[in-house]
């Protein structure tokens, strides 16, 4: 795990994430933050389950997952965002179980809006949805 990226530091960005008592909520927490990506692991919920049939988790968590990722992705690898102006999400396969790791990557960084991806992955690696944001800085 890199301690440092062009941004700011892992206990920074700890930090950072830990204001936000939904955040809190979530228990995010940062699993590794390297110069290209930032990983966010959160634990599994039962609070989060939508669907009892199948234990699935509510799809508007999973967009936050890609929201906060890919903003606190862009805030660490160099850029600034503080609010998100635009984000899209596909749902490939339900999440069930296990932890949640979700993968940002910066696409752009600019001085009004910067871009990132973020995937989000079940403790297999399977791929479950994924997403880009546009972020205001």
């Amino acid at each position: 795990m890199s301690e440092q990226a062009a941004g700011m530091d892992i206990e920074q960005l700890r930090a950072m994430l830990q204001i936000a008592p939904f955040h809190r909520w979530l228990g995010l927490d940062i699993a590794e933050l390297t110069d290209k990506e930032l990983i966010l692991e959160m634990p599994w919920r039962d609070e989060i389950v939508s669907n009892p049939v199948i234990g699935s988790a509510h799809g508007g968590i999973l967009s936050a997952l890609i929201d906060l990722t890919g903003l606190y992705a862009i805030n660490a690898l160099g850029g600034s965002a503080r609010a998100t102006a635009d984000m899209r999400v596909d749902f490939h396969r339900p999440a069930t179980s296990g932890p949640l790791r979700a993968i940002g990557r910066v696409v752009k960084l600019g001085k009004q809006i910067s871009v990132a991806e973020t995937r989000i992955e079940d403790a297999d690696g399977r791929l479950l949805a994924s997403g880009r944001g546009a972020y205001v800085g």
